[in-house]
């Protein structure tokens, strides 16, 4: 699914977090984060962000899989309620 609509990047990493399987982000050269990882969440914050602070209203290229289908349900859920 394409990563999109994260208006509260910690509510978003919480529900990662919630996650009980891998949930990967994967950017636009194909490199594959596992965001449950402390380290991808914080590397992955340099493509949410623009210049400005602010969280970009879309990330081009950047795209989230959850192995279970339930963190996949969670995650949608998070992007269409915000």
């Amino acid at each position: 699914m394409k990563l999109e609509r994260i208006k509260d990047i910690n509510k978003f990493f919480e529900v990662v977090d919630s996650c009980v399987g891998t949930v990967e982000l994967i950017t636009a050269e194909g490199d594959r984060l596992n965001l449950k990882s402390k380290l991808s969440q914080f590397i992955s914050l340099s493509n949410i962000f623009n210049q400005n602070g602010e969280i970009k209203s879309e990330i081009p290229g950047l795209e989230l899989v959850a192995h279970d289908p339930a963190d996949a349900q969670k995650l949608v859920t998070y992007m269409i309620e915000g």
